[in-house]
């Protein structure tokens, strides 16, 4: 997930008497340009209102009243006439428009050889690919591969490491000869002791709170009031931030989600997902639920979507071998008309069709701007990312994630799901020592509570609640 860092328009200075506004919460002409942009991915008709919001977007001044009048315009648009998609937010309306797909597989947690193996695994996977991609996280495509290529460490093998020469460093702004960069938030293998913490790994931990306390009974205001307890502010983004800052002043899901909330597509609830699916093994459609019920507390249509669709995957990863089934066990339960499910249709295409792994990236590219904030952190790209180290790494761990990571976007987010998704499908087999050792099974975390905390007692605490409720 983007962090503070990479997007530093923080107001005020130290000279300020008020302490400045959080990104993603602060009034600002970008916010509202975000919300139009929004609103016509999702096919609302906005011609009538665009000229007054185009108004207040190039006004000399802005203030909140100003963000409020813009949502007001575009909030209760209709879909135009013509657009393609039917992406409803509603369970039940999003169940109306699935494919066919197995709901409930043959086999759930009792049945597998080693159950507790196999979700500690999930869980190693998660954090693997979450510290494989964090080092690069916002960087281009092109930059990732220099890195990499320069500094010997091309195809990646093995965790990225800082320790390069002073030419490498200094080309890619690498902390230790470069002005820009902080040592102390390096996410290199060689710079830390423990796992650092990481949204994309919190949210997995506060879910697993939420399954312990309320069991898969839980509501969306159950999460909320999790997230009031143990979730820093400052340890959410885009959506997130929007949501809890909706959550703040009383307003409750699924409105918390949509509530001038110009984000409400990004990639922060598909990295929610994939815990449902470890407490649902062999139960795709119950793990779309739980996720569901997750996502609409921050994110509408898609950004809904993503999160079922890893959750079911999830679900059936243990079980299913073949990665091309599993993602359309994913697709089974969101709806065919949606945009997510006919991105991934291309890339499942593509993969079927022979295309090569780098044109396959290429295509992602040229359809999305990866330097563009809204798209580098959208649900749709990343999507197609994670379907293409899925497919194209065979379903094992190391290539896939690789090949994710390689390809850039959020590379921590899609790193993290993939290496959960690879992590469930290689099961008791485990991953390779070089990315196990490292990780020292301990893992940081920014949610209130013990930390660092033993990746081996999540999978231990998981199973128990697995096992306590079945499917």
């Amino acid at each position: 997930m983007p962090t503070d860092q990479h997007s530093n328009d923080l107001p005020g200075s130290a000279d300020d008497d008020a302490l400045p506004t959080p990104l993603y919460i602060r009034a600002t002409p970008q916010v509202l340009a975000y919300e139009k942009r929004q609103s016509i991915a999702e096919g609302k008709a906005i011609e009538g209102v665009e000229a007054d919001l185009d108004r207040l977007i190039d006004a000399d001044e802005f203030t909140r009243q100003d963000l409020t009048a813009g949502f007001a315009l575009t909030r209760d648009r209709p879909v135009r006439e013509g657009y393609p998609y039917e992406e409803p937010s509603a369970l039940d309306a999003i169940r109306d428009r699935r494919p066919a797909g197995p709901r409930r597989l043959d086999r759930g947690v009792t049945d597998l050889a080693d159950p507790y193996e196999t979700l500690y695994t999930g869980w190693l996977g998660a954090v693997a690919g979450c510290l494989l991609g964090n080092p690069v996280e916002g960087w281009t495509r092109d930059r990732i591969r220099g890195f990499l290529k320069d500094s010997g460490q091309y195809p990646i093998s093995g965790y990225l490491r800082s320790d390069v020469s002073d030419a490498v460093a200094t080309e890619y702004d690498i902390y230790r000869n470069a002005e820009n960069a902080d040592p102390a938030e390096s996410m290199f293998v060689n710079d830390i002791d423990t796992v650092p913490s990481d949204d994309d790994i919190d949210y997995l931990l506060l879910n697993l709170d939420v399954g312990a306390e309320h069991g898969v009974s839980f509501q969306p205001v159950d999460v909320a009031n999790h997230w009031l307890r143990s979730l820093p502010v400052l340890g959410t983004y885009t959506a997130e931030r929007v949501a809890y800052r909706n959550l703040v002043t009383q307003v409750m899901p699924p409105e918390s989600g949509r509530r001038h909330n110009p984000y409400r597509e990004h990639v922060g609830a598909m990295i929610r997902g994939d815990i449902w699916g470890y407490l649902s093994l062999g139960a795709p459609e119950r793990a779309a639920e739980l996720a569901w019920r997750d996502a609409s507390i921050s994110h509408r249509k898609n950004g809904i979507y993503g999160a079922m669709w890893t959750a079911a995957m999830a679900a059936a990863a243990p079980f299913v071998s073949d990665p091309v089934a599993l993602v359309e066990v994913g697709l089974s339960e969101v709806p065919a008309t949606s945009r997510l499910a006919d991105e991934l249709t291309d890339v499942l295409g593509w993969y079927a069709n022979g295309v090569e792994y780098e044109q396959a990236v290429t295509r992602v590219h040229e359809r999305w701007d990866e330097t563009d904030e809204f798209e580098w952190v959208h649900t749709l790209s990343n999507a197609q990312v994670l379907t293409i180290g899925l497919l194209w790494g065979d379903g094992a761990f190391e290539p896939a994630v690789r090949r994710a990571v390689q390809a850039g976007f959020d590379t921590d987010s899609h790193g993290a799901t993939l290496g959960s998704l690879t992590g469930l499908m290689a099961g008791a087999d485990g991953l390779p020592d070089r990315w196990v050792d490292p990780l020292n099974d301990r893992v940081d975390t920014g949610v209130v509570g013990t930390s660092p905390r033993r990746i081996s007692t999540l999978a231990d605490r998981t199973l128990d609640l697995a096992c306590d409720q079945p499917p």
